[in-house]
């Protein structure tokens, strides 16, 4: 039963869904199936209280109350079970998330009063609904949709009542407008960050005439519009650098005007921007990506069921480090190890505080915390090694680094790592052996090292490299 659907969705439950899940169970409304609802109380009391998945035959023979096992056991009757029970679960899920949202179930009745011919109830929901939907502080493309379902019912509502002069056909297309242009815009940055890296090609629909029409109107004036249009242009215009500050200043004024998710998307793509401008040797937004990260991590953005990323953990860490912050750096480590994923964190961990030793000179237990981690991912490997050479050539460990480099240079050819990693590191391996070989005497040797190396696209290290070779 380990690997079965149900299973996987009852691991999910929270203490509370699960009382819940059981009321839900009782009531002959939704269910008649006495066997189910003993089947869901033996299961939950396994999985939560004793931390054991039960085996079908011992669930089987729980729901029928047999203790002794003497009656033949029934596979088709407790797969049959089991499905009901699945089907039930998936129902209560959904009830519980539709009623939980008051705007959905009061637009629903809106449309089933008007359904009815009950004008006065009508009226009243209505009024209702539209101070539900004001009280919102969210001024995403959900409150414009919000927003338009509540105007496409007061229109069909007063045109039942024949009040045509006060029809709102107006209002209905600009909420209808601003929910679908903020969505489209979303949709595009989404598809065009993700074409970038896996070098695939969208056809994005008329996103460009949406683009000229928003120029041309005052659109811009609202934030569900205005973050994602800026967004989209940092990804066109990379080199206008009003479009990313204008984009950092809406982050900061609309903080409460969009959900958490929808806000940690928006900060994705500006840090992705300024990684992308670091990479390519601009390092200007390097401030701009540290405060992001700051200012995401004190909002929890980046937290998915209270984990954080183990990429997200390295970049942050990276960019404290080129900035020298190391006190917020080691602060920032220790307090999210136990966010990472069990699989990754003592790598994970150790590798970053040996980055935040090597950063304070403090080689000898950078070396220590390197040596002592296994790191499963191959480039978390690689890092590691990385981090090994630049000790080693700056300890002057010269017999250290040549054994070292002819290590991960075997490493590198074995193993199956992505094409321009590999490139990547097999030059910075070979750089390095150059500027092993190299005449520290010989200036015009020196400059010409520096020149081939700062001309060089395919280079891990190429600013250590640029450096050493000075």
């Amino acid at each position: 039963m380990e690997n079965t659907r149900l299973i996987a969705l009852i691991a999910t439950l929270s203490n509370k869904e699960i009382k819940g899940m059981h009321q839900f169970l009782n009531s002959p409304f939704f269910n008649n199936r006495a066997s189910v609802t003993r089947l869901f109380l033996y299961l939950t009391d396994n999985m939560t209280l004793h931390k054991l998945i039960p085996t079908r035959e011992d669930s089987y023979y729980y729901v029928i109350s047999s203790k002794n096992k003497t009656e033949p056991y029934d596979d088709q009757q407790i797969r049959l079970w089991m499905s009901y029970l699945l089907k039930l679960i998936e129902k209560f899920l959904v009830h519980h998330s539709f009623f939980e949202d008051e705007i959905n179930v009061k637009t629903k009745l809106a449309e089933i009063y008007r359904q009815r011919n009950l004008p006065k109830h009508q009226e009243r929901n209505l009024s209702e609904l539209q101070k539900l939907i004001n009280k919102s502080t969210f001024r995403n493309a959900a409150f414009y949709s919000n927003d338009f379902r509540l105007q496409l019912e007061q229109y069909r509502f007063q045109s039942s009542n024949k009040r045509m002069s006060e029809l709102n056909l107006q209002k209905m297309t600009d909420s209808l407008d601003v929910s679908y242009i903020s969505q489209k815009l979303r949709q595009s940055c989404f598809a065009m960050a993700h074409q970038t890296v896996y070098k695939t090609e969208y056809n994005l629909g008329p996103l460009k005439e949406i683009i000229t029409y928003i120029d041309n109107t005052d659109l811009l004036e609202i934030p569900a519009i205005s973050v994602f249009y800026y967004a989209y242009k940092i990804m066109v215009e990379p080199d206008v650098t009003s479009n990313f500050h204008q984009l950092k200043k809406l982050l900061v004024e609309s903080e409460n005007k969009f959900t958490k998710e929808e806000f940690g998307d928006l900060f994705i793509l500006a840090i992705n921007f300024c990684i992308k401008r670091y990479n390519a040797g601009d390092r200007a937004y390097l401030k701009d990506e540290f405060e992001i990260y700051k200012h995401g991590i004190e909002q929890n953005l980046f937290l998915t069921n209270n984990m954080l990323s183990r990429f997200t953990y390295r970049n942050v860490v990276t960019v404290a480090l080129v900035l020298e912050e190391y006190e917020w750096a080691e602060k920032f480590i220790g307090d999210y190890k136990n966010k990472i994923d069990k699989a990754y964190r003592e790598s994970m961990y150790s590798f970053s505080m040996a980055r935040l030793e090597y950063s304070r000179k403090n080689y000898s237990s950078a070396l220590v915390l390197l040596q002592k981690a296994i790191y499963k991912d191959l480039l978390l490997n690689l890092a590691a090694k990385t981090v090994m050479l630049k000790i080693y050539f700056e300890l002057e460990e010269f017999d250290l680094l040549d054994a070292h480099l002819g290590a991960m240079q075997t490493f590198i050819k074995r193993k199956n790592i992505i094409g321009y990693h590999k490139d990547n590191y097999l030059n910075l391996v070979y750089f390095t052996k150059k500027l092993m070989e190299v005449n520290p005497y010989d200036k015009s040797e020196k400059e010409q090292l520096r020149d081939t190396i700062a001309s060089k696209k395919a280079i891990a290290e190429k600013e250590w490299l640029l450096v050493q070779s000075a």
